[in-house]
């Protein structure tokens, strides 16, 4: 939280003795204003919570892994595809749906979203739940709050949430690991994602992301619900576009806010049967070949909220799309 100094206090010890102050100081009184705000809103003891967030260890490693490089290309499609779309997560996806086969149709009978998509999200966020992060949240969340100010608003604001759900659901906030930046469980939640979308899927008075698969596979499904999914409904569907309206098209701000209509008349060649008035979005990735090029519908944008990367719901659709087709097939 921002400091305010009056110039007299300023000029009376000097810019330079001041600014060494505040950078001394800064951690352990931010700290401390985020305590008195957690008793003062929500009830907490100062005393208990001090201890718990004095035993959060502040670690470099979470801050290198969250900074973005400051040059180099991002992988292409191709190459980023092949980290999720290969025979282990495919074959692993199927194993997940058989074992969870009731979960995963009571959740697509609930909120409309098809197995394969959760499935999916879970395949290509954890590996099915082998790889859910190693880093205890509240030393990732602490770091990240008070040790990165580009994005520390947003992280005291998980912090709060954290705090909040492990009090809520009686868990020790030392006890859960998760990703670098504190995302935890099958589906990989911040804690404010917890909190607004996690359910208790098998109805035990608990929602456990961490170690029960009903409960994350209807946690992932709601998260999609409530983002806007369409039951029974597409995608996205593969397309060309004119060259000459290639560099506007694809400069569009990435928003549901033009119709398959308006791009058509743009450039868009489009040979499906959809109404002109659909909403949609212009993807383009590279493949081996050259630029590919999809038109992405609501579906498409929904899988974005969960982590907004063209690549990402790309990778997602398509192992969806692979899983589905080897389950279906087995079950012949």
């Amino acid at each position: 939280m921002n400091k305010h100094f009056s110039l007299a206090f300023i000029q009376s010890i000097g810019l330079s003795l001041l600014l060494s102050f505040y950078s001394l100081n800064s951690f352990a009184t931010t700290q401390a204003e985020f305590i008195a705000d957690m008793v003062n809103q929500h009830g907490f003891d100062y005393a208990s919570l001090n201890r718990l967030l004095a035993q959060a260890e502040v670690k470099q490693s979470i801050i290198k892994a969250i900074t973005p490089p400051k040059s180099g290309k991002a992988r292409p499609w191709y190459e980023y595809r092949k980290i999720f779309i290969n025979d282990k997560r495919i074959n692993g996806g199927v194993a997940f749906w058989q074992e969870n086969a009731a979960a995963l149709q009571r959740a697509e009978q609930v909120y409309g979203v098809p197995a394969e998509f959760i499935v999916a999200i879970i395949g290509v966020e954890t590996f099915y739940g082998q790889n859910m992060g190693s880093y205890r949240v509240l030393d990732a969340l602490v770091t990240l709050a008070f040790n990165y100010p580009r994005r520390a608003d947003y992280f005291r604001g998980e912090l709060e949430n954290f705090l909040l759900l492990t009090r809520d659901e009686r868990i020790n906030p030392l006890s859960l690991k998760g990703s670098y930046a504190g995302a935890m469980g099958l589906g990989q939640f911040m804690p404010s994602s917890f909190r607004n979308y996690a359910v208790d899927f098998d109805n035990d008075g608990h929602r456990n992301i961490w170690t029960n698969p009903t409960d994350a596979i209807g946690s992932v499904a709601n998260y999609f619900k409530q983002h806007g999914w369409q039951t029974r409904q597409p995608v996205m569907i593969a397309t060309q576009v004119r060259p000459d309206a290639e560099k506007t098209l694809l400069s569009l701000d990435f928003k549901m806010n033009r119709s398959l209509g308006w791009f058509k008349q743009n450039g868009l060649l489009f040979y499906g049967d959809l109404p002109d008035q659909t909403l949609g979005l212009l993807i383009d990735l590279e493949t081996e070949q050259g630029k590919a090029y999809w038109f992405g519908l609501n579906n498409f944008f929904v899988i974005t909220r969960y982590n907004r990367s063209n690549r990402y719901a790309m990778a997602v659709y398509q192992l969806a799309t692979d899983i589905a087709t080897l389950y279906y097939g087995q079950a012949h």
